[in-house]
């Protein structure tokens, strides 16, 4: 028996003792983990809370990219109701924090040394104005291409190297009578592939310059227009099943082998070893191509909410549970990811999240650390939100690559 395992026998063992016990106070809950693997990976961090005799209060809000949470976060605030904490991502933090809306966490922060654990990268999320105001529970790497190992051996493929490999393995599924790319309509899910073939064409210089620095020239350059090639080539890898479909079921159309890839972060490792499925073993991971010692990283992070009918106490503590490295490890076997913390331990961790560690060790030290422009690490999120709607108008039209580089310089700059 695995760690993930115990973790979740624990989990389910003690669900009986929890319900009978009277919290002296509460933290009301917003999240958006409402997949089998998500709702399992949280459950674990539920536990632990309540463990600390606090009452977690849930209030999810389905959704895979968090958007239909966020538009219920703003709708509760406005009616002075925030909830006590919320998952965010990315630069949202900021946006929150800069109208007041957050508590500081900087006494919990400064009393468990979070300075010492976090890479920097990631504490520029945490951190406004120079104080702690979220809490970061994991760190996911999105530039990942799965493949259901069992098919790829049967249509005589192996992991590809280059993008063109890539497309070729793509024709071999589709030979065979299968799907080659699992996707969803999602625009989050198209946008995470094309983050990955921007940094895989362009390196991550460019990836900065255009998504970070918000460059016109790099938007639009002859390298953009590259990454659409790119996006184009796999659009034709798809089924055109695949409007209003969730990530998950992209994830279980590899794991019942009715597609032989997915492009999409960490977190599909839940789905499969919920199926079943070892990742590494029955699921084969590469980096996308080109993108081998890179990383787009996203993490998700809770903050506390200024305001709220959730007791400031029971706050701290779910946010000192949060940044427990055992916590923080046994969530991470469920969810996918690797810790937030550099220092949590994760015995058991599968094949690939081991090379997440590892890959993650090597960008930081080479530069190849990137921020998501799709979960709004980057980029702001009207701007996250232009850039999108250019992604998804090409994904589902027969624009050409130059007019969707010109159409992203004039959507950024209309978002600024």
């Amino acid at each position: 028996m695995n760690f993930r395992t115990i973790s979740v026998a624990a989990l389910f063992a003690g669900s009986t003792m929890i319900a009978s016990v009277a919290f002296a106070a509460s933290v009301e809950v917003t999240h958006w983990y409402t997949s089998s693997s998500e709702a399992a990976a949280l459950a674990v961090v539920k536990k632990a809370v309540e463990d600390r005799g606090v009452e977690w209060r849930d209030a999810p809000v389905a959704g895979g990219g968090g958007d239909a949470a966020m538009t219920a976060l703003r709708a509760r605030v406005q009616a002075g109701d925030p909830p006590g904490s919320v998952q965010l991502l990315g630069l949202a933090i900021r946006d929150w924090a800069e109208a007041g809306s957050l508590r500081s966490l900087d006494d919990i922060a400064k009393k468990e040394n979070w300075d010492a654990v976090i890479p920097k990268e990631l504490q520029a999320f945490s951190k406004y104005d120079g104080s702690y105001v979220a809490a970061p529970l994991d760190m996911h790497r999105a530039n990942w291409v799965w493949i259901n190992t069992k098919l790829m051996e049967k249509v005589g493929g192996k992991p590809p190297e280059t993008f063109e490999q890539l497309i070729a393995l793509g024709q071999k599924f589709k030979d065979a009578g299968v799907v080659p790319l699992a996707i969803g309509g999602q625009a989050w899910q198209q946008g995470v592939v094309f983050d990955s073939a921007v940094l895989a064409v362009g390196g991550p210089d460019f990836y900065r310059k255009a998504f970070v620095e918000l460059d016109p020239e790099a938007l639009g350059s002859d390298t953009m227009v590259k990454a659409f090639d790119q996006l184009r080539a796999l659009r034709g890898l798809t089924d055109t099943d695949f409007t209003n479909r969730d990530w998950n079921l992209a994830s279980t159309m590899v794991t019942q082998e009715k597609a032989g890839m997915q492009i999409i972060g960490d977190w599909a490792k839940g789905e499969f070893a919920s199926a079943g499925l070892t990742p590494g073993k029955d699921i084969t991971c590469i980096s996308y191509p080109g993108t081998q010692e890179g990383v787009v990283f996203l993490t998700n992070q809770f903050v506390m909410f200024d305001g709220s009918k959730s007791d400031t106490q029971a706050q701290d503590t779910f946010a000192s549970v949060i940044m427990d490295p055992k916590v923080e490890a046994a969530y991470s076997l469920i969810k996918g990811n690797i810790p937030a913390r550099t220092d949590a331990v994760v015995p058991g961790i599968d094949a690939c999240g081991q090379k997440s560690i590892d890959d993650r060790k090597v960008a930081l030290e080479k530069g190849g650390f990137m921020p998501s422009m799709t979960f709004n690490h980057a980029a702001p999120p009207a701007v996250v939100g232009a850039y999108l709607d250019v992604v998804t108008n090409f994904f589902n039209s027969d624009q050409s690559s130059t007019d969707a580089a010109a159409a992203l310089v004039d959507a950024v700059a209309n978002a600024q």
